[in-house]
């Protein structure tokens, strides 16, 4: 057991017979009345974002949680085949568990794994990857002042927005959190 002095950001509470990932916390010690922890915390299975409140020095349950570096190899089905970088065994996760981040992930891709119990929990991919555009329409000529966009289909089949002035082939850099254009890489 734990208490809520041991809470930091990517602890994981196990709270009625679910795990929580905690993602903010603050400590608040208000003027009158006791000082008390203020909590946002995501559901592991669900996703769901919930705000929770505990008494300083409450006693917490939290759950032993593993992260490894994974390489992702290939898709298997539903399922994604993952290999430890140290050990060379491979896993497999099955889709529910990679959610979104399958939009993102090329073969050889380094990710880190969150394990519980033998139990893949989550993905975390790095905070951008290099894709390219497998197809695009060609760009208007004309006004580019505005800073118009189009959409793009990335080698991995997601479809994001890009400048007007981006061809077929072009390799971009894209945000694994929310999907979005951060750039063009020129290599």
């Amino acid at each position: 057991m734990a208490t809520t002095n041991d809470i930091k950001n990517g602890t994981v509470l196990k709270l009625e017979g679910n795990l929580w990932n905690v993602i903010e916390f603050q400590h608040v010690k208000p003027g009158k009345g006791g000082a008390f922890v203020r909590t946002k915390m995501r559901n592991i299975t669900s996703g769901k974002v919930v705000d929770k409140t505990f008494n300083a020095g409450a006693k917490i349950e939290t759950a032993t949680v593993d992260r490894s570096e994974y390489q992702y190899l290939y898709q298997d089905g539903a399922d994604y085949v993952f290999m430890d970088n140290k050990t060379y065994d491979q896993i497999t996760v099955p889709g529910e568990v990679v959610g979104d981040a399958a939009n993102f992930m090329l073969e050889n891709l380094n990710a880190t794994i969150a394990m519980h119990e033998g139990a893949p929990l989550y993905i975390e991919l790095p905070a951008s990857v290099v894709l390219e555009i497998t197809y695009t329409e060609p760009g208007l000529q004309g006004d580019r002042s505005t800073g118009g966009t189009k959409p793009a289909t990335v080698e991995t089949g997601y479809q994001i927005q890009v400048p007007l002035f981006l061809e077929q082939g072009t390799k971009v850099k894209v945000d694994t959190r929310t999907g979005d254009y951060l750039g063009r890489v020129n290599e």
